[in-house]
């Protein structure tokens, strides 16, 4: 393998890092209804985890509610607890054709925790991409070691990384700006 394979190998690693954090991210209520916040939620359906939004048509009716339609009526209940097992802070309204959740307003004190845990997020993110860096930078250092590429070649490979690194890094952060602004508009 050589240190371009390992460059591009490590950067879909990050990619997909980056990805679940903002899956993670989206999940967050803001006060505002977002149909994120539930599509990947995982029902236990016939026996299998599946997501909500392979199950379920998901709407928004205005600002502060969701409903979900599921196509079959029958797991209706395997839908809502898996509602209310999620950390959305909301409580299902079964009708037992929809469910309909109405996103509450957020305290002051909601908002500042949600802050807290969107930080928490953003951090293991970034740790996320350290632990991906290391991985591949012990694969260049190894390539090297075993005399398969040269020394210079090592640490080109090592600041591809590092800017790598750092330019998910920089996202991460842009997202965490931006989601702790939605925050406090409410």
């Amino acid at each position: 393998m050589a240190v371009k394979d390992i460059i591009k190998e490590t950067e879909e690693k990050m990619k997909k890092a980056y990805e679940a954090m903002l899956r993670e991210f989206a999940e967050i209520s803001t006060g505002r209804a977002n149909p994120n916040m539930v599509e990947g939620l995982r029902v236990d359906s016939y026996g299998t985890p599946m997501l909500l939004k392979q199950l379920a048509s998901i709407t928004v009716p205005d600002a502060r509610s969701i409903v979900i339609q599921p196509w079959d009526t029958s797991i209706i209940a395997e839908i809502e607890k898996a509602i209310l097992k999620s950390n959305l802070g909301v409580n299902p309204v079964n009708d037992s054709k929809i469910i309909r959740l109405v996103i509450p307003q957020l305290s002051k004190d909601r908002r500042d925790e949600l802050t807290k845990v969107v930080k928490k997020m953003a951090e293991e993110g970034r740790i996320s991409l350290r632990t991906i860096r290391r991985d591949a930078k012990e694969a260049i250092d190894k390539l090297e070691k075993d005399k398969k590429i040269p020394e210079d070649e090592k640490f080109k490979g090592h600041d591809a990384l590092q800017k790598i690194v750092d330019s998910y890094i920089q996202r991460i952060d842009q997202t965490l700006v931006t989601k702790e602004k939605e925050l406090a508009e409410f």
